[in-house]
């Protein structure tokens, strides 16, 4: 009985270590559209942010760093929060395309209704409701004029 008793008392102590482990994911900020939770690259399914050195123009046309505001932004997001995903598919880049929360939030919903995203709506269009109020506000890239950032890449491609 003894035995049986210091062999379950183990295999909890085991169980919540390893449920610690779990809960303590590592996160690292690609993008406004991108992460790495615990070594695994997520794209965030059905927003699409701007690129790192994109440029945009404020309501007064001056111009600044969108795609750092949106880094910065998605940062602030997942700053000493719980982060998990769920895995909707593997996109051809071998990334894991996925709905991301931070302690419960949908962070692709976040970063389109802070403006920092635009919904993709070819892919997915859970966003667009979202990305309407956030235009209709005038938040994030919505306060001025900026280039959708799928085109951007197109424009600035390295060759």
């Amino acid at each position: 009985m003894k035995m049986f008793r210091l062999l379950m008392m183990s295999a909890a102590m085991f169980f919540w270590l390893a449920g610690s482990a779990a809960a303590a994911a590592t996160v690292k900020v690609i993008d406004g559209d991108s992460i790495v939770v615990n070594g695994v690259e997520m794209r965030l399914e059905g927003i699409d942010a701007p690129e790192y050195h994109q440029d945009c123009f404020d309501k007064d046309g001056n111009k600044y760093r969108c795609g750092e505001k949106a880094d910065a932004y998605m940062r602030e997001l997942v700053k000493d929060r719980k982060v998990s995903c769920e895995k909707l598919e593997t996109d051809r880049y071998g990334r894991q395309v996925a709905i991301c929360y931070a302690d419960g939030e949908d962070l692709n919903k976040a970063m389109v209704a802070a403006g920092w995203a635009v919904a993709y709506d070819r892919y997915d269009k859970r966003y667009v409701e979202t990305e309407k109020e956030a235009r209709k506000a005038g938040r994030g890239i919505w306060q001025g004029k900026f280039m959708k950032p799928e085109f951007w890449r197109l424009l600035n491609r390295r060759k």
